[in-house]
């Protein structure tokens, strides 16, 4: 997106009080986390994605991989690992990878439920928590909205009958936002996740001010464009005054710019390489751009 989006509502920054970063000591040193708005419970702003990159069947060597990128993750600080029934095998070789760590006690676990049948969404969903082998989950999103109307009530149940912490919709790369929006308007979501990253800022128009107003984390996804981000920007210096901010590379400074955004809970970048989820849970360190810091970013690589 090369246009220049508008500054985002005067409202969202009165109503995103509880969004707002506090400070935690953490392994990689001071770290920022933020507050559910739904709760107030405190999570680290950088989780861990797997959407292809945990996608690696049953390859012993691969499996481990993966499971070394999960150890740096909660070594470094992380909660939110985010998988789906349309991964492929992520969420065994997350379940493999969590066994192998001992179950970390900190893990927040977010799946998502993708069936076109109603009826089958507890099925799926029981299927899902037995591949990730945790007791339960406590973030189900319906995927895409797909049969939305039938997998909320379901999911809303499980919540009420304590099987379930949060309750959420996803979608990405600004599909069906309208359609988002007014299912944000009428229904008591705890999450919604959405793409949002420097270049992709539609959502600031209407749908991070309307998750501020309505009291509901945000969790974003393909933070850098599943890649393409970051390799257009290689090659291209860094500016300096990005050392203001602490960001030593473009992924800190993307990922900065993201969680900075006071509507924003949580980014979920996924890699395969413990030397890029060690560099993305980096971000949460150091200073914080503010307003004015992040249009100078936006601009700065919108004119690149």
């Amino acid at each position: 997106m090369r246009a220049t989006r508008r500054a985002v509502l005067h409202g969202v920054l009165a109503g995103a009080a509880l969004m707002m970063p506090l400070r935690v000591q953490a392994q990689s040193g001071e770290a920022s986390v933020r507050r559910i708005p739904s709760s107030g419970e405190a999570i680290p702003p950088v989780g861990l994605g797997t959407w292809i990159t945990f996608n690696v069947g049953d390859d012993a060597e691969l499996r481990a991989e993966c499971a070394a990128v999960m150890r740096a993750f909660f070594e470094m600080g992380g909660r939110m690992i985010d998988s789906s029934p349309m991964y492929g095998s992520s969420q065994a070789v997350i379940g493999d990878g969590l066994r192998t760590l001992g179950q970390p006690s900190t893990l927040f676990a977010a799946d998502k439920v993708w069936i076109s049948s109603g009826t089958r969404g507890p099925s799926q969903i029981a299927e899902s928590r037995r591949l990730w082998d945790v007791p339960r989950f406590d973030l189900l999103q319906v995927h895409n909205l797909l049969s939305w109307e039938e997998h909320l009530e379901t999911l809303f149940a499980m919540k009420a009958a304590g099987q379930l912490r949060y309750v959420g919709i996803t979608t990405s790369e600004g599909r069906r936002h309208d359609l988002f929006e007014e299912i944000m308007r009428r229904q008591p979501l705890d999450f919604v996740q959405l793409t949002y990253n420097i270049v992709d800022r539609e959502a600031e128009e209407r749908i991070l001010p309307l998750a501020a107003d309505r009291g509901m984390g945000v969790i974003v996804n393909r933070p850098f464009q599943q890649g393409v981000l970051l390799r257009r920007l290689s090659g291209r210096p860094l500016p300096s005054w990005a050392a203001d901010i602490g960001a030593s590379s473009w992924a800190q400074f993307v990922l900065k710019f993201i969680i900075s955004h006071p509507a924003v809970t949580v980014a979920i970048p996924a890699t395969s390489q413990v030397a890029h989820v060690r560099e993305n849970m980096a971000a949460m360190a150091g200073p914080m751009p503010d307003a004015a810091m992040r249009r100078r970013m936006a601009d700065h690589v919108r004119g690149l």
